[in-house]
C-alpha cells in the first residue's frame, strides 16, 4: 500500500496527471503492481452518478454537450480522420452551478451526437427540464439554436435567441474544459469499463472540487 498520502491520493494523482503506473510508485513507496491494484479498486466507487437530481430540477437550466475523448480501446474507440481513436462522451451539466449531473457510457467516436445522445439512455433524468443544446442535436427534443433556412434570414426574434443561447452554452464549455484538466481525458489508456469509470471518476472529482 502506498505510504504517502494514501490510496485516496495516488487515485486522484493519476486521474489528473495520466501517469503511468511505474511513474508515480516512488513516490508512493510502492511498487508499480501496488499502484495499479490501489488504482483499480476504488476505480468503480469513485464512478458514481456524479450528482443525483434536485428536487426543483422544473426550474433548473441543464445542458447537454458531447466531447471526444481519445483512447488505445479500438474496442470502444474509432478511427477518425486524424487517424487517432476517440470515443464519444455524453453529458448533462447544471448551468448555474457547473455540476455534471449525468453521463453516458461512451460511444464510438464516428457516432453522431444526436445518435449518441439516442442511445445514451439520459433522455429520461431531463424529463420536464430545460435543456438546451448546440445544433448537433437536432430532432432530439432538445432545445437548439434557430437555423437559417436557405435564401431567406432568421424571423424577428430569433437572432437574440440564438444570442441567449450562445452565452449560456459558454457555460457548459467551460465545464468540459475544466473536466479535461484532468490529463487522462486527453489519453485514456483504460479499457472495456474502465473508460467509463475514468469519465464518471473526473465528473465526480470536478463536482468535488467545484463544492469545496
Amino acid at each position: 500500500m502506498p505510504s504517502a498520502g494514501g490510496p485516496g491520493l495516488l487515485v486522484a494523482v493519476h486521474y489528473r496527471t495520466n501517469l503511468t503506473m511505474r511513474q508515480p510508485a516512488p513516490l508512493f513507496g510502492c511498487s508499480p503492481a501496488s499502484v495499479h491494484r490501489v488504482i483499480q479498486r476504488p476505480r468503480p466507487l469513485l464512478a458514481i452518478e456524479p450528482a443525483t437530481r434536485p428536487a426543483d430540477a422544473m426550474d433548473r437550466l441543464w445542458i447537454v454537450d458531447g466531447t471526444l475523448i481519445p483512447v488505445r480501446d479500438r474496442k470502444t474507440g474509432a478511427s477518425l480522420r486524424n487517424y487517432q481513436f476517440s470515443a464519444n462522451a455524453q453529458v448533462i451539466i447544471d448551468a448555474d452551478t457547473k455540476l455534471v449531473i449525468a453521463g453516458a457510457r461512451l460511444a464510438p467516436g464516428t457516432t453522431a451526437y444526436a445518435k449518441a445522445w439516442r442511445d445514451s439512455g439520459l433522455s429520461a433524468a431531463c424529463e420536464d427540464v430545460t435543456v438546451p443544446t448546440e445544433g448537433a442535436y437536432i430532432d432530439t427534443g432538445l432545445v437548439v439554436p434557430h437555423r437559417k433556412r436557405p435564401g431567406r434570414a432568421l424571423l424577428p426574434g430569433e437572432g437574440e435567441d440564438n444570442a441567449e443561447h450562445r452565452r449560456v452554452w459558454a457555460r457548459v464549455e467551460h465545464a468540459v474544459a475544466c473536466m479535461k484538466h484532468f490529463k487522462i481525458l486527453r489519453d485514456c489508456r483504460q479499457r472495456g469499463v474502465g473508460l467509463h469509470h475514468a469519465v464518471q471518476a473526473v465528473a465526480h472529482l470536478h463536482n468535488l472540487a467545484l463544492a469545496t
